[in-house]
């Protein structure tokens, strides 16, 4: 009987921590594109005043694929 309420308890958290990242998984509203937008904007002009090395540039293209 011990066994089975630790059981449980441990599973419980498991499953509602789950759940609240299924929860957090929707579709980008305009307010978010639009703040990306604005990162890109800002992004781009730090690479004009201060350009990076060809190791940045590949960890950002990266970056900007994973966020597709």
């Amino acid at each position: 009987m011990k066994n089975r309420m630790m059981s449980i308890l441990c599973v419980a958290p498991l499953l509602v921590g789950s759940l609240g990242m299924l929860a957090g998984c929707e579709p980008a509203g305009p307010a978010e594109k639009a703040g990306q937008g604005v990162d890109r904007a800002v992004d781009n002009a730090a690479e004009a005043v201060n350009p990076s090395g060809p190791v940045e540039k590949a960890g950002k293209n990266i970056d900007r694929a994973l966020d597709k």
